[in-house]
């Protein structure tokens, strides 16, 4: 992938301090979502990531995760499943609980989302904590999914958040 899209889409990238919570910098990718070379560039990454690998599903984390995850597994022609915050999936789900670096939350997934011994690749805007992924990665496995790669637009490395998603493969493209 070209340097100069990564760069474009760095530049793009706006902090935006004290949110949700005081002491947080929140990277804010909207300015890359309204753009619609930059959204391109930046589903193109993704799908320059996967091209050639056997894919089923991808999972995506509310809910940007949708808006990266959507695109990729359209252009893929596979299923997309939406890993949704607890109280917002219609049908019957399997949960888990995880720490936010400014709270605690919930997920859950559809419990026939994914069939058993499906290739599954986890997509979101931003990996920090690792908790949100972590617990995306449990519910994969505990409905039969095989996580091969959890890939992510943007890392925030100091905080180490692939640790927790070990053995998992990580791919991300902007790190801060």
């Amino acid at each position: 992938m070209a340097q100069d899209t990564l760069s474009k889409l760095r530049a793009a990238v706006r902090d935006v301090p004290d949110f949700p919570k005081a002491g947080i910098i929140f990277k804010d990718i909207t300015p890359i979502l309204k753009d619609g070379a930059l959204f391109r560039s930046s589903v193109d990454i993704f799908l320059h990531q996967l091209r050639n690998k056997r894919i089923d599903k991808i999972v995506g984390i509310d809910a940007r995760g949708f808006l990266f995850g959507s695109a990729v597994a359209y252009e893929l022609g596979i299923g997309f499943v939406p890993l949704r915050k607890k109280g917002r999936l219609p049908y019957r789900t399997e949960s888990a609980r995880y720490s936010l670096e400014y709270g605690e939350a919930e997920m859950e997934l559809h419990i026939d989302a994914i069939e058993r011994g499906e290739k599954i690749v986890l997509i979101d805007d931003l990996l920090a904590t690792g908790g949100t992924s972590a617990s995306a990665a449990t519910l994969i496995e505990k409905v039969g999914g095989d996580l091969i790669e959890a890939i992510f637009l943007i890392e925030l490395e100091f905080l180490h958040g692939r640790e927790k998603l070990k053995p998992t493969p990580v791919t991300s493209f902007l790190k801060y």
